[in-house]
C-alpha cells in the first residue's frame, strides 16, 4: 500500500532501500542518537543482544506486518528517502490501538514532512485498518518531536516513567494520543487546514 499528500509518500520499506537507508541513517548519526532505542544489557549470565542488520530488520518488520502487528513505512519527500515510519504494537479486539514511530532526514526538517507522514498513517489507521487509538511516545527532551504531535492535535495524557530503553538508559516518555472520534474528518484534512499558507477549505 502507498499512501501520498504531494511530495510525501509513505511506501513498504524494502530490501533495495538498503544503501539509501544507510546513507541517511549514517549521515543523520548524531541527530538521531539521543532518540533511538538501544537493547538494555542482558542479566548475569544472559545473552548478549545484538542489534539487527538491516536485512534481518527488514524481515522482521514483513512478519509482523503479515501478523498484523505492525505497518512499516518507508517516508520520501520528493522521490528520495528521507526517513521511517512505524505503526508498531498494534491490537485488536476491545482496544483496537497502535502507537507511532518515527525517524526523518535532518536536511527536510521544518518542511512539514513528518506531520504530513503522521497525518496520513494515523487516516489509513482509523479509516482502512480499524484502529480507534493511536499512541505516540516522546522523550520530553526531544522538542521537535513533541512538536509534531502538537502541531496535529494530539492530547498529552501524562508520563511514564523509565518507559523505554533509549540512548543507553531507562528514559520518561511523555504520552500522545489520539482517537478516531476526535479527527471525525481526517487528521491530514485538519493538519491542512492548520498549516500557515494553505487554503482553510479542502476539497
Amino acid at each position: 500500500m502507498v499512501l501520498n499528500d504531494g511530495e510525501i509518500t509513505l511506501r513498504p520499506v524494502k530490501m533495495r532501500d538498503q544503501r539509501m537507508w544507510r546513507e541517511v541513517n549514517r549521515r543523520n548519526r548524531e541527530w538521531l542518537r539521543p532518540w533511538e532505542a538501544t537493547v538494555p544489557p542482558p542479566a548475569p549470565g544472559g545473552p548478549v543482544a545484538q542489534r539487527p542488520t538491516y536485512r534481518q530488520m527488514v524481515r522482521h518488520l514483513r512478519s509482523e506486518a503479515a501478523a498484523g502487528r505492525m505497518l512499516p513505512f518507508a517516508i520520501e519527500y520528493e522521490g528520495r528517502l528521507v526517513g521511517q515510519l512505524t505503526v508498531a504494537g498494534i491490537t485488536w479486539g476491545s482496544m483496537c490501538s497502535g502507537h507511532i514511530g518515527y525517524w526523518v532526514d535532518q536536511d527536510v526538517a521544518g518542511r512539514g514532512v513528518m506531520p504530513t507522514a503522521v497525518a496520513l498513517a494515523v487516516d489509513h489507521c482509523f479509516r482502512r485498518v480499524g484502529l480507534h487509538r493511536i499512541e505516540v511516545c516522546i522523550r520530553p527532551e526531544n522538542g521537535p518531536s513533541r512538536r509534531v504531535v502538537e502541531k496535529l492535535g494530539f492530547r498529552e495524557e501524562g508520563l511514564r516513567p523509565r518507559y523505554l530503553h533509549i540512548d543507553g538508559a531507562w528514559r520518561d516518555h511523555l504520552i500522545y494520543a489520539l482517537t478516531a472520534e476526535e479527527v471525525p474528518d481526517g487528521l491530514l484534512r485538519r493538519w491542512h487546514q492548520a498549516r500557515p499558507g494553505t487554503p482553510r477549505e479542502i476539497k
